[in-house]
C-alpha cells in the first residue's frame, strides 16, 4: 500500500505476541532442580554400594593371589613364611590403601597370640595363618564380632572361606 504523494511504501510495524513466553520461570526451573535433586540421591549412594562391592571383590582376589603365593612358598621345605616379605609381597596394599596382614601360626609366639583372628566363640579362625584385609576403615581386633572387625576381608577356615568378616 502507498500513500498517496509518498515514493517509499508504507511498512507495517512487525506483530509482537505479548504472552508469548521467553525463557523458562523460576518455578520450571525449580521443578527440574527437584527432580535432579531426587534423582542424584537414589544414585548415588548406590554407586557408593557397587564401589565398595568392587572394592571388596578386588581384596578377596589379592588375599586369594597371596594365599596361592603362600601354598607355593610352603610347598618348598620353607614351612610356612615369617611374613609377606619372605614371597616377596610385603607392600601390597589394599583397596584402601592399608597393607595386607599376616600372621604365621605356627610355631606362635608369646607376643603374636593376641593378635590371632576369633570367630564369635573366641576360638581362632584358622590354625595355619591369618591373612586379611583391615577393611575400609582400616582397624581391626582379633575378635571378628569387633565393630572395627565387621568391614574386615578375611580369610578363614584355612582358606574355605573368604569374604567380610561380619558373614563369617
Amino acid at each position: 500500500m502507498h500513500v498517496k504523494g509518498s515514493t517509499v511504501p508504507f511498512r507495517r510495524p512487525p506483530r509482537t505476541e505479548v504472552n508469548s513466553p521467553a525463557g523458562f520461570t523460576l518455578i520450571e526451573l525449580m521443578i527440574v532442580v527437584a527432580i535432579i535433586a531426587v534423582l542424584a540421591a537414589i544414585a548415588v549412594p548406590s554407586y557408593q554400594s557397587y564401589i565398595y562391592n568392587a572394592q571388596v571383590a578386588q581384596a578377596q582376589g589379592d588375599i586369594k593371589t597371596l594365599d596361592v603365593s603362600i601354598a607355593q612358598y610352603y610347598s618348598d621345605p620353607n614351612g610356612f613364611p615369617s611374613s609377606l616379605a619372605d614371597i616377596g609381597k610385603n607392600g601390597m596394599l589394599d583397596p584402601w590403601n592399608h597393607a595386607y596382614q599376616y600372621l604365621r601360626l605356627s610355631p606362635l609366639d608369646n607376643r603374636s597370640r593376641g593378635q590371632v583372628r576369633k570367630d564369635k566363640n573366641l576360638v581362632p579362625i584358622n590354625s595355619d595363618y591369618d591373612l586379611y584385609s583391615m577393611g575400609r576403615d582400616g582397624k581391626s581386633n582379633p575378635p571378628l564380632t569387633s565393630k572395627n572387625s565387621r568391614d574386615d576381608v578375611v580369610r578363614a577356615s584355612n582358606g574355605r572361606f573368604l569374604g567380610l568378616a561380619s558373614d563369617y
